[in-house]
């Protein structure tokens, strides 16, 4: 039997509150340029949006929420906390740009063998992880056995096929990140560009080949991050009945639905990053020991 779980944290109850439109655009602080796909979150909340193309969004939330405060993550830019109420009345979100060093990146052209990791077969996905209410991003740990240098070849990502969402493809996003050493989880965004990805209605798979790149896999090991964004191109309506009061319930949620599969070693690990922080995502098995991990594939080779 094939299950969904839903990414979500503690659900906030607001009652039937007068809902208010809140909306505006992210900026680069330093050259004024537009944002695209920031995710912008109510703290304490499952409320989120994300903004689009052209760094706009647009959000209707109770009017309670004007006193919470919004938590704004973007590729290549630092978290913001900023006041909703200070949001909604200037309509603009201004984001610094992070500062660190990364490792050059050199491109080699001549690789050695290759080798896979968490090799993925479709009789294997029994699950998926779809999101509602607030954006996330789901990642996966992948070890760094050995003293060879090795680069990043490949990414597949696997994914489910929904009847309730009717376009064609859905858009997602592409992270990957190095392991704080103290904490294991996913540090620093490991390249700067921004990789938007598309997935089909008639492909369980999407995959990108990165050896032009020249991403060296760090000796702790990589994160690979998928990450939901909150446009309209991905919204659909979910119905089901309340379990306790058998009422109907509507609810949005996005695509893409990311395919999970049970994994007996335990050295792949499964974060979630959500309002501002990440946690551990553990789910096992019935009655063993596997644990229930985004379908994803990665391809690296040994540089000659």
């Amino acid at each position: 039997m094939r299950i969904f779980l839903v990414i979500f944290f503690l659900i906030v109850g607001v009652g039937h509150a007068q809902e208010v439109l809140v909306e505006g655009h992210v900026f680069d602080k330093k050259s004024k340029t537009s944002v695209p796909y920031a995710n912008i979150s109510f703290l304490k909340t499952l409320k989120g949006t994300s903004s689009d193309e052209d760094g706009y969004f647009y959000i209707d939330v109770p009017e309670s929420y004007l006193e919470r405060d919004v938590h704004i993550s973007a590729l290549g830019f630092k978290d913001t906390i900023m006041s909703a109420k200070v949001i909604s009345e200037n309509k603009k979100i201004y984001l610094k740009e992070e500062s660190f060093e990364l490792e050059e990146v050199v491109v080699s052209h001549s690789l050695g063998d290759s080798q896979v990791l968490n090799p993925i077969s479709s009789y294997s996905i029994k699950s998926g992880f779809s999101s509602a209410e607030t954006p996330w991003v789901l990642a996966l740990y992948f070890p760094n056995i050995g003293a060879a240098k090795k680069y990043l070849e490949r990414i597949t990502i696997y994914v489910q096929k929904n009847s309730k969402f009717k376009r064609e493809s859905s858009k997602f996003r592409l992270r990957l990140y190095d392991v704080d050493k103290n904490t294991r989880k996913p540090n620093h965004d490991l390249i700067r560009k921004s990789i938007i990805l598309e997935s089909s209605k008639t492909e369980d798979f999407v995959s990108i080949d990165l050896s032009s790149m020249g991403i060296r896999i760090p000796e702790e090991g990589i994160y690979v991050g998928l990450e939901w964004l909150f446009l309209p191109y991905n919204w659909y309506t979910n119905t089901y009945k309340h379990a306790i009061t058998n009422k109907k319930v509507i609810e949005d949620r996005f695509a893409p639905t990311f395919a999970a599969v049970y994994q007996k070693n335990q050295n792949f690990k499964t974060m979630v990053y959500g309002m501002g922080e990440w946690s551990d995502f553990a789910i096992k098995a019935p009655g063993n020991n596997e644990n229930l991990i985004p379908a994803i594939s990665l391809k690296m080779s040994k540089k000659r």
